[in-house]
């Protein structure tokens, strides 16, 4: 997350070129709602029930679509 923060500030008017660090943040959030769903036994789709458990994460649905839509 402070990468990409560092990353935006310096490419403010490009931030495409910070997409590798998105990409790495969006991966890491979504193995973090994989194995909180495997720890309690919930549905890894259930994001609107789950609580946060990072502040540096979008909900579960936006990291989900992102990431289809950055293969």
């Amino acid at each position: 997350a402070c990468a990409l923060q560092t990353c935006i500030s310096a490419n403010t008017y490009s931030p495409e070129k910070c997409d590798a660090h998105l990409k790495r943040l969006y991966q890491c959030c979504s193995k973090l709602y994989q194995d909180r769903a495997e720890s309690d036994g919930t549905e890894r789709h259930n994001g609107s029930d789950q609580e946060n458990i990072s502040t540096a994460c979008p909900m579960q649905k936006v990291v989900e679509r992102w990431l289809k839509s950055h293969p």
